[in-house]
């Protein structure tokens, strides 16, 4: 009784950080569109982090890698606990580790993984095709910045907004589809996983930046 109710809580946890990235997904759709291209070199993020994004934010692939490799780490972890005799309780079913993922819930997140590396991919085509499009401005044009070449760049950071929420969109929907194969548990131990890996690579960024002299680098 007191498992269930445990796991009730986390799943109303869960259901309510889900549900605020989705409110906040939203809320960037609706800013994007006045200057959508601040999102995709947010300021507030290191050079390094930048340098990362992929449509202003993570691959929702990598939350899918993300599991993989906690599983990949707890089994080898229990598994020299198993072999070294290190820990007695090694035989005990710790539901909620990633390592405990079932044949059924690895399938399902196989199968949702390749489903979201093809939209990616759709999504990074239409974007190569935006910028494909500017690159095709003249030289002269762009340099005296007529009217012309300022109608080709809002035309471009329009279309690139509407790409901001599409993506956005898939890492809602592939968060979601992810709490919906793993139990409670697992969804907490995923999504604290991915908070942590997120605050430390900006930590080790911040670090980067300082030896560099916090310079981003300049343009080429």
């Amino acid at each position: 009784m007191c498992q269930r109710n445990n796991d009730d809580k986390l799943e109303d946890l869960v259901g309510k950080i889900v549900n605020d990235y989705h409110t906040y997904a939203g809320k960037r759709s609706e800013l994007s569109y006045r200057c959508c291209a601040h999102y995709f070199a947010p300021s507030w993020n290191t050079p390094i982090e930048n340098s990362m994004l992929w449509m202003g934010g993570c691959r929702p692939s990598s939350f899918i890698r993300l599991i993989y490799a906690l599983c990949g780490s707890q089994a080898e972890t229990q598994l020299s606990q198993y072999l070294l005799k290190i820990d007695d309780d090694f035989d005990i079913n710790h539901g909620g580790f990633m390592s405990d993922l079932t044949a059924t819930q690895l399938g399902k997140l196989n199968d949702l993984h390749l489903e979201v590396i093809k939209k990616e991919d759709k999504i990074t085509k239409t974007s190569a095709n935006f910028q494909d499009d500017v690159a095709d401005l003249p030289i002269a044009d762009v340099v005296h910045a007529d009217v012309a070449v300022e109608d080709a760049l809002d035309k471009h950071e329009e279309g690139m907004a509407v790409l901001l929420a599409e993506a956005d969109k898939l890492r809602f929907e592939t968060l979601r589809k992810i709490v919906d194969v793993v139990t409670p548990l697992q969804a907490v131990e995923f999504l604290l996983a991915g908070k942590r890996l997120q605050l430390s690579l900006h930590d080790r960024g911040r670090v980067r930046a300082d030896v560099c002299g916090g310079v981003g680098g300049a343009a080429v």
